[in-house]
């Protein structure tokens, strides 16, 4: 309180007293009590009302103490019951929360994680996957800037996401608790199974196999493939103390059209504990089709390379490289990929007037212009020789199928040479072009849609650094390898465009994402936001339905089917203001990642702890790990001085204190016949 505000407050106390004596004992003849008491009831409200203008400011302090958070994650996955640990994961959670020195120490969050984090003191440990780098990026965002140590109850099996052991913040200790049986029992098992997603009708596709083992004797195993009861492939396999790994590469005929389903095993003559993860069930879908798409280009560059690898990710596409005059060579090619066309691509174009194949043209500082101005209508161009860096602008709005916009914004700039360019016709714009954070206005990646024929046009080279800054973003090429099949899958097909387009996978493996998009346009094909979808899912064993909303997203509808079990399903997508409907077929294939293990992950466990400088614990351990946290001195309470300053214009028991004492003078005054 300032030294003006205590003068004025002294000052109000001899205004009200000199008011309340004028009015009640100035050339006053009766000084009775009921005088005096009255004097001092209109002094308080006098003084009351000079107060609430004065408004002086209170300041309260108080003391708080802040403790050290502990943070406790509890491995909420269904591997921890098929440990069978549910009951000792409880029971120590139970344990650490309940603690009273611990409680009195810390500030105690309790939290759950599986394929998600998020806070809990309930478990049903009935995730489907394992996401241990959910909890380090969770807790660095909750506890932002402090020194807390974390408990991890956990097995320290991780089925998905980046590798937890450098990703939490080595400044905060972690302990993990590790539960599950940690004796080693003789286990065999199919760690890993890569194939293709499609093959193609009498070819044979490969097949690659992980084996691994546990345990401490020699032992042989057959490992089979079948299909339908029926062995396709059978290989031997020893193991030893010495190996407990082996990989197998296979060669399986494609000697069926459609999808195929598969089952992998391996066996031994002894006993184990676990025998799920000895089983792998995997689909192919056998195609009778190949796509080529030919990459025609007079020079070399990084852009062609990207572009093949990209292509050819999709095992339906086959890319062929060749020059400009190499025309024999493009009689099969479903699609042409024009890289920065010159003059010497003129029985390229003169041929294809005639072949009418969809083209992909891609420009840059090589491009003849001029002669590309002639042999195209749909983009007219007016460059000059300055070479300039052109940045994406995803456009929302895009409708001819659905993409995501999987960071366009983010990439480095393409390169073309610097000028105008203008759009003729019906032109359909996926990324607009920026120089700097100024738009153009103009089209960096188009489509074209004329008399059947289609054609793309990407404005600039160097989109080889889109796809290695899409692998820095996300540790993979995936987003970006879809991106571009997606674009050829347009130029390969030849149908008519449909008001329902829906995309699914022929088949999913159980516990992760069972996602359908889909897309609905008007008789303008513009995409209709107003559209309403819904689609009916038929197990095709039981004839169980379900029906289910498809939610809009940024431009397209989607719906989420999780917990559908195993087994064949039939489903149909229908709008219902027009009755379109789109029907299709999926298969949900046998196979729970948490059922894979049959001990903890000690090993890794072990090199969390020592990463952060913390400390590993086993499930009977518990009161050593209670006992570390409790005598570590890093982690001390803080007393921290809370300030709260108050308008005393804000103390409404003021206002009200007023109101009564008038009011009582008033009653007095009446009861007293002084009025």
């Amino acid at each position: 309180m300032t030294t003006n505000t205590i003068l004025l407050i002294l000052l109000s106390l001899v205004i009200a007293v000199g008011l309340s004596y004028f009015q009640y004992f100035f050339k006053a003849k009766n000084k009775s009590n009921v005088i005096c008491f009255l004097a001092f009831l209109r002094f308080l409200a006098i003084f009351g009302l000079l107060l609430l203008l004065i408004n002086p400011i209170m300041t309260k302090n108080a003391l708080e103490v802040i403790k050290t958070p502990l943070a406790i994650a509890v491995d909420n996955s269904s591997s921890i019951t098929a440990l069978n640990s549910n009951k000792k994961v409880i029971e120590l959670h139970q344990k650490l929360m309940s603690n009273p020195a611990l409680r009195d120490k810390f500030e105690i969050q309790s939290y759950q994680f599986d394929a998600d984090f998020k806070p809990s003191e309930k478990f049903d440990f009935k995730g489907k996957q394992t996401n241990l780098d959910e909890v380090a990026k969770n807790l660095k965002s909750i506890n932002k800037n402090l020194i807390f140590p974390t408990v991890i109850i956990t097995d320290g099996n991780q089925t998905t996401g980046n590798d937890y052991v450098y990703r939490f913040d080595p400044v905060n200790k972690v302990y993990p608790l590790v539960v599950g049986d940690t004796t080693t029992f003789l286990d065999l098992k199919i760690n890993q199974l890569n194939v293709n997603k499609y093959a193609f009708h009498k070819n044979k596709f490969p097949v690659e196999v992980f084996l691994q083992y546990a345990g401490d004797k020699a032992t042989n195993a057959d490992f089979t493939i079948s299909q339908g009861g029926k062995v396709v492939a059978k290989e031997k396999v020893s193991f030893s103390p010495s190996k407990k790994t082996a990989t197998l590469n296979l060669l399986l005929p494609a000697d069926k059209v459609g999808l195929q389903i598969f089952k992998a095993a391996v066996s031994s003559n002894i006993k184990e504990k676990n025998s799920y993860n000895n089983i792998k069930n995997f689909a192919v879908e056998i195609i009778d089709q190949k796509s080529t798409v030919a990459i025609v280009s007079a020079i070399n560059h990084p852009d062609i390379a990207a572009l093949k690898r990209s292509i050819e990710t999709n095992a339906q596409r086959k890319v062929i490289l060749v020059k400009p005059n190499d025309i024999n060579q493009l009689q099969e090619a479903s699609v042409l990929v024009l890289y920065q066309p010159t003059t010497a691509f003129k029985a390229i174009f003169d041929n294809n007037k005639l072949a009418g194949v969809n083209t992909f043209i891609i420009t840059g500082n090589n491009t003849d212009f001029n002669y590309l101005n002639q042999q195209q209508k749909n983009l007219v161009f007016k460059m000059s020789g300055q070479r300039e860096d052109y940045l994406a602008e995803f456009e929302s709005q895009f409708n001819l199928f659905a993409v995501d916009n999987i960071g366009f914004e983010n990439f480095p700039p393409l390169q073309n040479l610097f000028g105008t360019v203008t759009t003729n016709g019906n032109v359909s714009v996926l990324l607009s072009s920026k120089i700097r954070n100024v738009s153009t206005n103009a089209p960096l990646l188009a489509f074209t849609e004329s008399q059947a024929k289609r054609t793309a046009f990407l404005l600039g080279e160097n989109s080889w650094k889109w796809r290695l800054q899409s692998h820095i973003d996300n540790q993979s090429f995936e987003k970006y390898d879809v991106f571009i099949d997606k674009v050829i899958q347009y130029l390969a097909s030849t149908t008519s465009k449909k008001s329902l387009v829906v995309t699914h996978e022929s088949f999913y493996n159980s516990g992760e994402a069972i996602v359908i998009n889909a897309q609905y346009f008007n008789k303008n094909y513009e995409f209709d936001e107003k559209a309403r979808l819904t689609i009916t899912v038929t197990n095709a064993a039981t004839k169980q339905v379900k029906n289910y909303d498809l939610l809009k997203g940024n431009n397209s509808f989607s719906v989420n089917l999780d917990g559908l079990s195993t087994g064949k399903y039939n489903f149909t997508v229908k709008e219902l203001n027009t009755n379109t409907s789109y029907s299709g077929h999926f298969e949900i294939l046998d196979f729970d990642i948490e059922k894979q293990f049959v001990n903890p992950d000690v090993q890794k466990l072990k090199q969390l702890a020592l990463q952060t400088n913390g400390k590993a614990f086993f499930e009977n351990q518990s009161d050593d790990l209670i006992q570390q946290l409790l005598e570590n001195k890093e982690y001390k309470s803080i007393e921290k001085n809370i300030s709260t300053k108050t308008p005393l214009i804000d103390w409404v028991w003021l206002l009200i204190l007023i109101a009564l004492v008038l009011t009582a003078e008033w009653f007095i005054r009446k009861y007293n016949g002084l009025l």
